[in-house]
Order: structure tokens, then sequence, then C-alpha cells
């Protein structure tokens, strides 16, 4: 008989549990995914690459709603038992209450254990590879985002300067600003016409009639008249952060970060290597292994 009950209870915390959860997860992500535009709009990443870093964020938008979900549908799912008088009927059947309490402690253990799962090994795995794919993405849609009269800093390093676009896609008195050269302090290249073409699924840009402009490190200056001069765009990279950010990271890492505090020599070293402060990296690790066990205390509380 009471199997029988603790299998009832459970499937109907289960059910609201995973309804709430999928609910609120997909809301979330769909704002995210609205902010996450920025990658296509402004940094030029194709839509392909889009959609795939907005889907691996998934685990981490889980990740943070459980507490609150857990909240809501052990909440939701003790007033729905009260509301239908099942409560009643288990207290009269001769059911203790403390067992029901203890029952619930024990499922709330299991989704302190869940929420574990995800934030050691899930939720930093899949944001780290989410970041390695925007890190190997190539500015695809470069063309579409050079703009009339207007200075185009969308990759790195490369300033591009565009007087008339016409509908054939022929851009007409171009500047082009080139500081990626460490030989070099810059180049500057200044054409009548070009377009941008694909070759081998990379952006080229094809100049016509202009010169090219290189300031050495000695400030010597290079002049180079050309017909014709073909620059490979993918060769610039995006300016989208691809260093892993802290919570990208696994705990491990992080842990490692956190040693070399304690000695004020290292601290200097350690601070640039794993890129972060102490205040941030504790921030994290608390969240990471201590925001989980506020699941059994959620338990208690509701249970009264």
């Amino acid at each position: 008989m009471r199997n029988t009950i603790y299998r009832y209870f459970f499937k109907e915390f289960i059910s609201i549990f995973a309804l709430i959860l999928i609910s609120i997860t997909v809301i979330v992500w769909i704002v995210q995914a609205v902010n996450y535009l920025d990658f296509v709009t402004e940094d030029g990443h194709a839509f392909g690459v889009y959609f795939t870093y907005s889907i691996l964020n998934i685990p981490k938008v889980i990740n943070r709603l459980i507490p609150l979900v857990f909240l809501i549908s052990l909440l939701v799912t003790i007033l729905r038992f009260e509301n239908s008088n099942e409560l009643l009927i288990f207290w009269t059947s001769g059911l203790n209450k403390i067992r029901i309490v203890n029952f619930i402690i024990i499922i709330s253990i299991l989704i302190t254990l869940f929420q574990l799962s995800l934030s050691l090994v899930v939720t930093h795995s899949s944001l780290n590879f989410a970041r390695s794919i925007l890190k190997s993405s190539s500015v695809s849609l470069f063309p579409s985002l050079v703009k009339e009269k207007k200075f185009n800093d969308t990759v790195k390093n490369l300033t591009v300067f565009v007087e008339k676009k016409k509908n054939n896609g022929e851009m007409l008195n171009i500047f082009l600003r080139d500081d990626s050269s460490i030989v070099e302090r810059s180049k500057t290249i200044i054409a009548k016409n070009g377009y941008i073409i694909k070759r081998n699924e990379k952006n080229i840009l094809v100049l016509y009639n202009g010169t090219i402009q290189t300031e050495k490190k000695n400030n010597k200056i290079n002049f180079i008249n050309f017909n014709r001069t073909e620059i490979n765009l993918s060769s610039f990279s995006t300016k989208t952060t691809t260093y892993p950010k802290i919570q990208e990271n696994n705990t491990l890492s992080l842990l490692n970060c956190i040693k070399p505090f304690l000695d004020e020599s290292k601290t200097i070293i350690k601070k640039f290597q794993c890129r972060a402060r102490i205040d941030d990296i504790i921030s994290e690790l608390n969240r990471r292994l201590m925001m989980p066990f506020y699941i059994p205390f959620i338990s208690i509380i509701i249970c009264y």
C-alpha cells in the first residue's frame, strides 16, 4: 500500500516538475537566443553557428532553473493533493506524515544529484564546446555586413569603408585598413571598385585600380599601384570572445586556480592564466557545488 502511494506521489511530482521545467526553459532559451543574434548581425557568423551555440546553452538554462522549478513543482503537487483531499485519505489510511516528509526529502536528494551532474559535468562541457564552435567559425556573412558610407569593423584588425554599394554587389571607392600584420604597422588599401566573391567556401575581396600603402616599423611608407588584387577575408578573425569564460572551465581547473592565491608570489601569474579574479572563481564554484544543496532545505520548508 505504501509503495503504491509513494509511486503515485512520485509520478505526479515528476510530471509536474518536467512540465514546468520544459516550459520555463523554452521561454528563457528563446529570450537568450534573441540576445545571441548579435553573433549574426554584428559579428558575421553563419546562422548554423548561431543555432548550434544557442542550443548548447540549454543545459546552463536548465541548471539555473532547477531550484526554482523544484520549489514550484513541490508546492503545486502538495496543494493538488490537499485540494483533492488525497492527503486526508493518506492520513486516515494510517500513513504517517513523517514518512511522506522523508520520501519528499529522498526525492529532493535525487534532484540534487541530478543538478550536481549538470553543474560538474554537462553544463561547462556544452558551454566550452559552444565556445570552440565560435572560435573555429569564420565570418561567413561579411558581404551583408558591409554598409555604405560607414566604417565597418566587423572583423578584428580590419576596417572597411565603402562609398557606394550597387545591387549587383559591386562596391565603389573602397578604403581598407589592415592592422593584422606583425611585421608592418599597418596597411592601407584604396581602390576604385571591387567585389566580394565565394571561392572554396571562403570570402575573397577582389579590388581593382588602386594603391597599397604599407607603413613599416622604421616609419617608412611604401606605395604599390595595382590593377587587380585579392584579399582572403577568412584569414581575419572575428571580434567574438574566443577564450573560455569562467563558467566554461571544468571544476578541477577552477579549484587549481584557487590554490596559487594562497601564495602571494604566484597570484599574478595564476590570475593571468585563469583570466579571472579570485572572487569570480569562488562565486562560480559556489554556484556549482553549493547551490544544489539548497534543494533539500527547500523540500523541508515546503513540507511545513
